[in-house]
């Protein structure tokens, strides 16, 4: 028995639900797991944190990462219907609920693929191909809406053509974090490394407020490939096994970079945006190159070569974050739709491509306008529009597991016969966990040291004084109120459809 089994399945689910079709295979969801999780357009901003950072990377991924990845191995495997996330959550907690929590799980997408991972590409192409010069604004505007329509298309594109996005992202990444971490090993035999002391690993209180928040947005994700899963072909068997070896690999392709960045640039000298980039430039150098007195990478001969390759994957492997993360959360969009809990004008899968291409459109058309507002407001500053909108992503990204973390121990509850595959263990307490966990990050985005000394010194974020902390709130809660109302609105304008649903029952 599945969710669509639950609650009785209307006509207009099952005329949607019939264009879709199963492309989706093991592999293919271990692969869009990959570029789920591991994003690199994060990489510098834990790295920044300095040595602390590895600490709570490792903390995290036992207490949240593997709890996280037994409670969607779970509701993955029970509830495989198309839109995942979605399903659970209304399931659980009521339509409302549901298109408000979809809603946010959505809109970050579009606003992260216009705004971070764009101006992430942008960056990697002037670093290694503009001798680290900014593109003229006109050129910007070309390489970023590119970026983000071909993410777009391939979103549109059927399902055995655009997860081919997802497979080449994936290996990018072991390619492009394998050869670094090789890298690392021969640069730091040649050069030496910068080192750090034990001591510089003790967690404390304000590193783990600053780096709570980026870390669960990089390890949420598990649920995703569940968005599609009526186009698995075996969706109970493979959503498990694709879960756990993901998470073992997604952990060492973070751990690895984070403690090279660490081991080659002082701690001063890494940024949220080019940290990463920057240490791939000095590293490369034993290919050919050097480093000057002031720290200036230069790459020359073969390291040029070979520089290039690693910005050339790693564009590929920022595109195909935007393009996994949008083709889910456009389905999930497309589920409300048909669902009654959002405008029904949105609830349409294309007959052509099995996709819905409405939803897909829509994700562009935000991305460009994000792209262009966060670009003029900032004034052409690459490093104030990535940590902008990179605040906006995590924090609406991690508001909406409010929503589908506690869906785990209530569905357990309502729907104690459905066949479970796999049973998480203690549902009851992973749920609150994950909930608490996710509750605490997302009030520290908002007001950073709240219960410490709010917006004081180690707290506040770069270029912000603690005069200017009611603003900083305004900044992050209002746009977060303003999406909460929306995904009202969309539910307010999912009625006719709900209530011929109620008519359909």
């Amino acid at each position: 028995m599945t969710v669509g089994q639950i609650a009785s399945e209307p006509e207009t689910a099952r005329t949607e639900r019939q264009k879709l079709r199963k492309h989706f295979g093991r592999f293919d969801i271990l692969f869009f797991l990959l570029c789920t999780i591991v994003g690199v357009d994060t990489i510098g901003t834990v790295a920044s944190k300095g040595a602390e950072a590895f600490t709570w990377l490792i903390v995290l991924a036992l207490v949240f990462f593997v709890p996280s990845a037994l409670l969607t191995a779970e509701l993955g495997a029970a509830f495989p219907d198309e839109g995942g996330p979605y399903i659970w959550t209304s399931r659980a907690f009521g339509r409302l609920a549901g298109a408000v929590n979809n809603f946010l799980y959505w809109i970050t997408n579009p606003v992260w693929l216009g705004g971070t991972l764009s101006v992430a590409a942008v960056t990697a192409f002037t670093t290694f191909f503009n001798d680290g010069k900014d593109l003229s604004t006109p050129a910007f505007y070309v390489f970023t809406l590119v970026f983000v329509w071909v993410g777009v298309l391939a979103a549109i594109l059927s399902f055995d053509v655009g997860k081919w996005i997802p497979t080449i992202g994936a290996w990018s990444r072991f390619v492009l974090l394998g050869l670094f971490t090789v890298t690392v090993v021969i640069y730091g035999i040649k050069h030496g490394l910068h080192g750090f002391g034990a001591g510089d690993f003790s967690p404390t209180y304000a590193g783990f407020v600053g780096l709570v928040p980026v870390l669960m947005f990089n390890y949420v994700g598990f649920e995703l490939p569940n968005t599609a899963g009526d186009e698995m072909t075996d969706a109970q068997k493979d959503v498990p096994f694709a879960i756990f070896r993901s998470a073992a690999l997604s952990v060492a392709l973070y751990a690895l970079p984070i403690f090279g960045i660490l081991l080659v640039l002082p701690v001063k000298a890494v940024t949220g945006l080019g940290g990463f980039l920057d240490a791939i430039r000095q590293v490369f150098t034993v290919y050919g190159g050097h480093v000057a007195a002031d720290g200036t990478a230069t790459l020359s001969g073969v390291g040029s070569l070979l520089g290039d390759i690693a910005a050339i994957m790693f564009i590929l492997t920022v595109l195909s974050s935007g393009v996994t993360w949008v083709m889910g959360s456009d389905r999930a969009l497309a589920v409300s739709g048909y669902d009654g809990a959002a405008p029904r004008f949105l609830g349409v899968i294309s007959s052509r491509f099995g996709t819905p291409v409405r939803v897909n459109i829509l994700s562009g058309l935000v991305s460009t306008v994000v792209l262009v507002l966060a670009h003029e407001l900032t004034h052409g500053s690459a490093a104030k529009l990535f940590g902008a909108v990179l605040g906006l992503a995590v924090s609406t990204t991690l508001v909406s597991y409010l929503g589908i973390f506690p869906a785990l121990a209530v569905l357990r509850r309502k729907a104690p016969d459905v066949p479970r595959p796999y049973k998480a263990p203690i549902p009851g307490i992973i749920s609150v966990v994950l909930t608490v966990l996710i509750l605490f990050a997302s009030v520290q985005l908002v007001a950073p040291g709240l219960g410490d000394h709010w917006f004081g010194s180690a707290y506040a974020p770069d270029g912000w004084s603690h005069a200017e902390r009611w603003k900083y709130l305004l900044t992050e809660a209002v746009p977060l109120a303003g999406f909460m109302l929306l995904g009202v609105l969309f539910w307010a304008l999912g009625k006719p459809t709900r209530a011929s649903l109620a008519t359909d029952e």
